[in-house]
């Protein structure tokens, strides 16, 4: 149980991107020793970050740590974006892993191998179960999305952890100009993320072309995209997420699987809210689909826990 608080060691990570505040931010409390869970909870409420993560001992043998996990609203058995920018903080702040450019992570789903591409992090996706949603869930998702039938190509409920409904329409301007109505996805619990492929091969950056923040990104240098996502979650307290590894991970086995997109690609998220996250998909000959980003650290320091 937490007694008294202490100073301990803390970064603020910027993640999915090369660019700092162009990602999605993570808090992490290297060291969460003897924090009970109340207080791990009271303080990623008080962050106020989609995730906020503690770093711990490993309690697995062949682990290098520990993290957990927690939304405002509770703990995640698994996320992608804490994966990357909690393992980008602990090598950053001195961690070595007992194999070299191999890092494995231990959460609440299991293992996670974690591998280092350059300075580029990537994690193997967890197995993902996936099964067609009902077409009374599909109808009210629509409506919530303001999308015809006809825009949907296809549909899958997807848990890799975290469980999303996806949806493939039918191009990425029609992902980039959705306004759902966040109130009707609160109501249905369900967490949706939407994903478009452009609309002519002549066209592979995917801006929003009305939104005069999106018209910024070109001139940033983070990659070309194949593919334009966005994460709606407001059963979870986040109207949208800047850029999401766990649905991007069970996304990717979908559409790689179903032959909707090549091996290796690169997803583009957050343009309409001012990011530009990138992600790099991957398939090895195994069949492994590996997750990976860029990370920046914002804010270097310590808080009081």
């Amino acid at each position: 149980m937490t007694t008294t608080m202490i100073s301990r060691p803390f970064k603020q990570v910027d993640v999915f991107t090369s660019t700092p505040y162009f990602g999605n931010p993570l808090a992490v409390v290297l060291d969460g020793s003897g924090i009970d869970d109340a207080a791990m909870q009271r303080f990623a409420a008080w962050t106020n970050l989609s995730e906020t993560t503690f770093v711990l001992p490993p309690t697995e043998p062949t682990a290098d740590y520990r993290v957990r996990i927690f939304t405002p609203g509770g703990e995640l058995p698994f996320a992608g974006h804490p994966t990357l920018g909690s393992c980008h903080a602990w090598l950053q702040a001195g961690g070595k892993p007992k194999a070299a450019g191999h890092i494995v992570q231990q959460s609440a789903v299991g293992l996670v191998p974690i591998r280092r591409e350059g300075e580029r992090l990537a994690f193997a996706a967890p197995p993902v179960k996936r099964i067609a949603p009902s077409p009374t869930l599909l109808a009210k998702v629509a409506a919530a999305l303001g999308l015809k039938a006809q825009q949907i190509v296809t549909a899958q409920l997807l848990d890799n952890g975290p469980a999303w409904l996806g949806l493939l329409l039918a191009d990425a301007d029609t992902v980039l100009t959705l306004k759902p109505d966040h109130r009707a996805l609160r109501e249905l619990g369900q967490k949706v993320g939407v994903a478009g492929l452009p609309s002519s091969a002549a066209s592979p950056v995917l801006i929003a072309r009305s939104n005069r923040e999106a018209r910024a990104f070109a001139r940033t240098e983070e990659a070309p995209a194949d593919i334009e996502v966005r994460a709606f979650a407001a059963p979870v307290g986040i109207e949208e997420d800047p850029v999401t590894g766990s649905f991007n991970a069970s996304l990717a086995q979908w559409l790689i699987a179903d032959g909707h997109l090549p091996e290796s690609y690169v997803a583009a998220q957050g343009q309409t809210l001012g990011r530009a996250g990138r992600v790099h998909i991957q398939r090895d000959a195994d069949g492994q689909v590996w997750v990976g980003g860029d990370s920046v650290t914002c804010v270097d320091g310590s808080v009081m826990l």
